[in-house]
């Protein structure tokens, strides 16, 4: 899914429900400017900042992914490998993308995603509440956390808590591949 395609989503249910920038931005724990940013496209989400916008917005993160604010409720999803869901950072082809390895499945703790590391580092970091697991696919990853960094090779993993601000750079010329998966409490 293109960053357009979200930060019209986004927009569009903000309006349908009659909320103000101001009031999703409180909702969801960020600031005007950032959430204007991101409707009009000037900065591609991450994934804890689409988990507290979507939250915000009385809905999960599959559901905003997925462009379906009302998914049935089951208890087994497949998404095969070409349905997975694709976002892409356009505003920088060294950062980050990720694909939805679960997108179908509504009101789930976890969000397993494939997340590629570029070789440009992202040093604000990202921080979100929850609990993350990383574990290399292909690559080498400098992972920071913190004022720490980690050299994590194909086949490592990490398991940390989410709210200390982390972010990875691949450590080759090529891009890392990472298994990621996000656990955040429901939200009431």
């Amino acid at each position: 899914m293109d960053p357009r395609e979200i930060a019209n989503k986004i927009k569009e249910l903000r309006l349908r429900q009659n909320m103000t920038l101001d009031q999703l931005a409180t909702r969801a724990g960020f600031t005007k400017g950032y959430l204007s940013r991101i409707e009009n496209s000037e900065k591609a989400p991450p994934l804890f900042t689409l988990d507290a916008v979507a939250g915000a917005l009385g809905m999960d993160v599959a559901s905003l992914l997925s462009g379906s604010e009302h998914m049935e409720e089951v208890d087994i999803v497949m998404v095969r490998k070409d349905e997975r869901k694709q976002v892409r950072r356009q505003t920088d082809p060294y950062q980050y993308s990720y694909e939805s390895l679960a997108y179908k499945k509504p009101g789930k703790n976890m969000e397993p995603y494939i997340i590629t590391v570029g070789f440009k580092r992202d040093t604000e970091g990202y921080s979100h509440h929850g609990e993350e697991f990383i574990f290399v696919l292909e690559g080498e990853v400098e992972f920071f956390y913190g004022d720490r960094s980690f050299l994590l090779k194909e086949g490592d993993s990490l398991y940390f808590d989410a709210s200390v601000p982390h972010s990875g750079v691949s450590l080759t010329d090529k891009d890392a591949k990472l298994l990621c998966v996000v656990y955040s409490y429901k939200r009431l």
